[in-house]
């Protein structure tokens, strides 16, 4: 294969240690890097180094291999075993863009302790639409001039920790209706609406030196004319806008091409050259598509289908990410869920959680040792394919037993049966207080008839977001309602510490609840 076409290739492999063919690969013919997954290549930080420092010693090239993953924070953390920080929308809410720096820099570190350099975050799209089945916390709000701040401070951070950053997904998937890895979104913004919102945080991500952008691979015929055409194939997104109007010169990469809004099967050829002819430098390539992608991306350039100058454009933006962290130098892995990074996990997570209605004077909650709680919540799960909440230990319990002793804990599935509700509704007298979590139950119908019984008993109930904010409009006659933004540790424990007024809710809503509350509601609790 022409070594011009293997720096266009990311690939990826299945395996906690390199195949022997890959191995034999790097040595011969190097790609530009390989993409780490969670379900293929992590078992934890240790083994992830072992991995990375095998690949690079075997790469038969001058420069480094690219090495990346899904590193976002909060729902979607691909690196099993790292400092579990609160994600996007957890630092819209604490709304301190130096905190977001901070988190960025830490994630960076530890990050580049295991090997990796590229990091596929942070995600610059603007959460407008509740029901959008695949952004959700993974944005830091919906508003374009505090999302841009903390887009630019996040990139920043990376870089200053020698990780490459990636604002995504270009130009902005916020409004998708459609989880593009099952199909093609369409979003029907027109250029002056694209300009007051999507492309601001986009503009704050490549002024603070983003080194790359990633693809989305949603319509967006306000730019394109077209409803079926993912803007990952256009070179009217990619480089009339992106490279022409914005002036970007780094490297532009796809969002992954084995998604359902891309040709699957034999059309995958004829998309990947349409996007390495708009303006694609990178493929980010997984399973059998990588093989046939790669015979046909050289078919092509044989054929001249691709302009030479396209893509001598292409390789040189590969290689100089390449050059950019051959200088890096590496962290002992012993910083990674360092007592500091722990510290800063706990501080984000504390400055997040959001208090949106205490009507009842509940909180902070007074009770007497004998009480007994139900805390409530269902099995963490992927929602979509961009998550590893199915990895996270149900911790709303644990929590609220650092500060009472008599706490039930019931898990329910996701969505929670006909028959868990009804047992619910059976145990309801059986508790003074009832912790009910709920996780995006704004789409999830049985979530809401579990809340919505409990409340109807009268009993003193907390109902909780566990994930985005909008689950309040599943359950409105709920009078004590709070927010986390996710439910990993940090934040299990920060909502515990603010429900029993240990620590203050802080946070504030870093989006509008729609019909209820605007971006920047937040309430305070009464001194216990």
């Amino acid at each position: 294969m022409p070594a011009d076409i293997s720096n266009l290739l990311v690939l990826a492999f299945e395996g906690l240690a390199a195949p022997a063919d890959v191995l034999n690969r790097v040595r011969s013919d190097p790609p530009a890097g390989f993409t780490l997954f969670t379900e293929d290549n992590v078992h934890n930080v240790e083994q992830v180094r072992e991995l990375t420092d095998s690949l690079q010693a075997a790469n038969g090239d001058d420069l480094p291999l690219l090495i990346a993953a899904d590193q976002e924070g909060g729902q979607l953390i691909a690196l099993v075993g790292t400092t579990p920080f609160p994600g996007n929308m957890a630092l819209g809410a604490a709304g301190d863009p130096e905190l977001t720096y901070r988190v960025g820099t830490a994630i960076g570190v530890e990050m580049l302790a295991a090997g990796v350099n590229l990091n596929y975050a942070p995600c610059a799209d603007l959460n407008t639409n509740p029901a959008n089945p695949s952004l959700g916390i993974r944005s830091f709000g919906d508003e374009p001039r505090p999302v841009a701040a903390h887009i630019a401070a996040f990139v920043t951070g990376l870089r200053s920790a020698g990780v490459l950053a990636t604002v995504k997904h270009f130009p902005g998937k916020g409004n998708a209706q459609v989880d593009s890895h099952f199909g093609l979104p369409v979003i029907a913004h027109d250029r002056v609406r694209l300009d007051a919102m999507e492309l601001v945080p986009f503009l704050a991500g490549l002024e603070a030196g983003a080194d790359l952008v990633m693809t989305g691979h949603f319509a967006i015929p306000g730019l394109t004319e077209r409803d079926d055409l993912p803007s990952t194939l256009s070179r009217a997104v990619l480089t009339d806008l992106l490279r022409n109007e914005l002036g970007f010169d780094g490297a532009v990469i796809t969002d992954a091409f084995d998604m359902g809004a891309i040709a699957q099967g034999t059309g995958q050829v004829i998309d990947a050259i349409t996007a390495i002819r708009a303006g694609v430098d990178l493929l980010l390539l997984k399973g059998e598509a990588q093989e046939r992608v790669e015979q046909g991306l050289g078919l092509a350039s044989r054929r001249r289908l691709i302009h030479r100058d396209r893509l001598d454009a292409a390789v040189a933006n590969s290689r100089a990410l390449r050059t950019r962290v051959a200088g890096a130098i590496q962290p002992d892995v012993s910083v990674v869920g360092s007592a500091e990074h722990r510290a800063l996990a706990a501080e984000v997570a504390q400055r997040a959680v959001t208090l949106v209605r205490n009507e009842d004077g509940l909180l902070p909650l007074r009770l007497e040792s004998e009480d007994r709680i139900a805390a409530v919540m269902p099995q963490p799960i992927n929602l979509t394919p961009a998550d590893t909440s199915a990895l996270v230990t149900p911790g709303l319990a644990a929590a609220l037993r650092r500060h009472h002793g008599t706490v039930d804990e019931f898990v329910v599935g996701h969505p929670p049966t006909d028959g868990e509700i009804a047992a619910m509704r059976e145990k309801a007298t059986d508790y003074d207080l009832w912790v009910v979590g709920t996780i995006s139950a704004s789409l999830d119908d049985q979530q809401a008839t579990l809340v919505n019984q409990l409340l109807a008993t009268g009993l003193p109930t907390a109902t909780v977001a566990l994930r985005t904010p909008y689950d309040l409009a599943a359950y409105p006659t709920a009078t004590t309602y709070a927010c986390t933004y996710g439910l990993r540790k940090p934040m299990m424990e920060a909502l515990a510490d603010a429900l029993f007024g240990k620590a203050p809710f802080d946070g504030r809503l870093p989006v509008t609840i729609p019909d209820y509350y605007d971006a920047g509601h937040g309430l305070e609790t009464p001194k216990p």
